[in-house]
């Protein structure tokens, strides 16, 4: 997943990036399980709109920063561009960004 042998090679320092990759993953994913899991019910169920107002810009901030550093393992080589759309993709799917981490620390450990 993270390099493709049709494509150019990694450049040095990618590992790192995809390190961070792999962590913003984890990042991205469990703010928005707190937003859908925990801050919804809460606006919803118990009358606290405070809970979306502060969990979705954190959330949205995790999505930017996640979204910064997938262009930049891109940039660095240190993905595909199929890989690059797959991760994007899971980014929208609740657990998607659980299932990143893996297949990015398995491909990782190749």
């Amino acid at each position: 997943m993270p390099h493709s042998s049709r494509s150019h090679p990694p450049r040095p320092g990618a590992i790192p990036s995809l390190s961070m990759l792999r962590r913003l993953c984890l990042l991205e994913a469990s703010t928005l399980l707190a937003l859908l899991l925990v801050a919804v019910p809460l606006k919803h169920l118990a009358g606290l709109p405070i809970a979306v107002s502060v969990m979705g810009p954190v959330h949205g901030m995790a999505f930017l920063v996640f979204c910064w550093q997938l262009a930049q393992a891109r940039t660095e080589r240190a993905v595909d561009g199929a890989t690059t759309w797959r991760l994007l993709l899971a980014a929208f799917i609740p657990l998607g960004g659980f299932y990143s981490w893996f297949m990015l620390g398995r491909e990782a450990a190749r």
